[in-house]
């Protein structure tokens, strides 16, 4: 099955709503202008759905504006999200993340106009639908049909003198497909079986007690912590301090809960206290409570936040989708007659590097498409593939003492492109210069602040702690970030292969290295097909005509618990 590129120009229409729940709407040049006349409809849906010649629409903001137009039943093949790209266009140009990135915050500076602050971030106990702020204001009088038409025209102009445009180009298409994804994504929901959820919780925590109280075994478990520190003494093992305090009772000095800080205590609460914290964790994050809150009529429907971090990696506003621990994905199962097709990339971040550094020999060894750290063990460290993952790893996120820089020096030796690519991206880190993936999402040195107050520490020798950390998190951030825009393509590739294939599969999960597609058991095939060749596509389409492979680990299931 083909699977098409992210296209970087095409068809393009802008449209905005109206205030009466009708829209406005026009064609668009390659230069962002209105190349005919502006067209009134009395539904955005339909204004939507009666022109499927368009090939992408150009809009405010997919979050707000897509969701009204999936309730409606129409599906959008392609967009421009005007407040990502702004996100991503004022992180490259002023290398500050987080700045305001509304449609009113755009236009206000284009027209070098006090920028207005984004709105409060929504509760991430909250659902969706419980609370929502609305988009920025734009000052009175300014029509919005028109505020997007000149920010749009001002994007593209903007982009054309980014450092390279082609690549800033296909970022911003590939982030406005992951905003489409992800709104599709939180309407379709992850199947998820409560009666299945609700026995594992009473299995593994014991049955709740009446009155407020914690469940059997946790109760128990902060009995045996009480106990182990003496008769009439009373812990509360989800109080930090009292832990700390009861330690030091004990003659124990602790300067924390952590669980590496307590697995080297010798004394008979240590057991029972991991124990109740690992319960403790599942009992306030997936017990009872949340599955009440955020899992209705059979699915589980998180709020996904493309971008939400500065590598470009996915968050969610509440619901903890990203961290789903392993006993509670016994719950999430197919539908009778469907399945879960869950896709693992294979050592992405190695094989993102060998891609953007251009190092001949790390290519060829990411262009076999086999274990990377199995066959760079057996050119370079001795068939132990052990070293060979704690040294390729090593370089990626700067691990400087131990195995890691007694093996970095046999890597340096033989990759030396490679490891330059991560030193330099380190440095410029250290240095406080901007520091960019392969596609231009662009970290941020240090807050203003910061530069101010620890100048020094930006204009010297770089050697405090706080500048190396900034090189260690930069070192990082250029391999990460770049495989965070790679999956994009990805997802932005799988999305149309099953719309165009007519599949009924439905894209349900992704994070950073992993998505979930959920679809007819005769349908397994086809997609798991379709997700190896979106991989390879999207690997052509960033980083252009290497050996580098990108594969995929794959398993047809029917529960999510049984994939791994």
């Amino acid at each position: 099955m083909s699977v098409p590129a992210v296209r970087l120009w095409d068809m393009r229409w802008a449209v905005a709503e109206t205030g009466e729940g009708g829209a406005r709407l026009c064609p668009l040049d390659q230069d962002g202008r209105p190349a005919g006349a502006v067209v009134c409809e009395s539904s955005l849906a339909e204004a939507v759905r009666s022109r499927p010649e368009v090939e992408r629409w150009v809009w405010r903001s997919t979050a707000e504006i897509y969701r009204q137009l999936l309730a409606a039943g129409v599906w959008v093949e392609r967009c421009y999200d005007v407040e990502a790209a702004e996100a991503l266009l004022i992180g490259h140009e002023e290398g500050q993340s987080g700045q305001a990135r509304s449609l009113a915050a755009a236009w206000a500076r284009l027209r070098n106009l006090p920028v207005p602050p984004d709105a409060p971030a929504r509760a991430a106990e909250t659902q969706p639908s419980l609370f929502e702020s609305g988009p920025v204001p734009l000052p009175p009088g300014t029509d919005e049909f028109t505020a997007l038409l000149e920010v749009y025209a001002g994007q593209v102009a903007r982009t054309a003198k980014t450092e390279y445009p082609e690549r800033m180009r296909l970022l911003l298409a590939a982030e406005s497909a992951g905003m489409l994804v992800a709104t599709e994504m939180s309407r379709a929901g992850i199947p998820w079986r409560v009666d299945v959820h609700r026995e594992l919780l009473d299995r593994v925590l014991g049955e709740r007690i009446s009155g407020g109280m914690q469940p059997r075994r946790m109760v128990e478990l902060a009995d045996e912590v009480s106990r182990a520190f003496g008769q009439g003494v009373r812990v509360r093992p989800d109080l930090p301090n009292d832990i700390i305090k009861a330690f030091a009772r004990a003659g124990i000095s602790l300067s924390s809960t952590r669980k590496w800080e307590l697995q080297e205590i010798d004394h008979p609460a240590v057991a029972p206290l991991l124990a109740y914290k690992s319960l403790y964790r599942l009992y306030t994050a997936h017990g009872w409570s949340w599955l009440e809150q955020w899992v209705h009529n059979g699915r589980f429907r998180p709020e996904y936040v493309p971008g939400g971090t500065v590598t470009g990696r996915w968050t969610t506003n509440g619901g903890g989708a990203l961290q789903i621990p392993k006993v509670i994905r016994q719950a999430i199962r197919a539908d009778p007659g469907w399945c879960l097709v869950v896709a693992d990339a294979d050592q992405m971040e190695p094989r993102v590097l060998a891609a953007i550094s251009r190092d001949p020999g790390l290519m060829e060894v990411a262009g076999r498409g086999e274990d990377m750290y199995a066959d760079l063990a057996v050119r370079a460290f001795g068939g132990d593939r052990a070293q060979a993952k704690v040294a390729l790893l090593g370089a990626i996120y700067g691990q400087t003492s131990g195995d890691a820089l007694t093996h970095m020096a046999e890597l340096r030796r033989r990759y030396p492109a490679a490891v330059a690519y991560v030193d330099d991206a380190a440095s410029a880190g250290e240095q406080g210069r901007l520091v960019r993936t392969w596609f231009g999402r662009t970290c941020t040195p240090a807050a203003s602040a910061d530069l101010a107050d620890h100048e020094e520490e930006y204009s010297g020798g770089y050697g405090t702690p706080r500048a190396r950390a900034r090189g260690r998190f930069t070192r990082n951030f250029v391999v990460q970030g770049s495989a965070a825009d790679w999956t994009l393509l990805v997802l932005a590739g799988l999305r149309h292969a099953m719309s165009r294939a007519g599949l009924r599969a439905e894209l349900v999960f992704f994070q950073h290295d992993e998505v979930i597609v959920h679809c007819p058991a005769a349908e397994a095939a086809t997609v798991a097909a379709a997700i190896a060749t979106a991989a390879e596509t999207a690997g052509r389409a960033a980083f252009g005509p290497t050996p580098v492979r990108f594969p995929f680990t794959t398993a047809v299931v029917e529960c999510y618990g049984d994939a791994k």
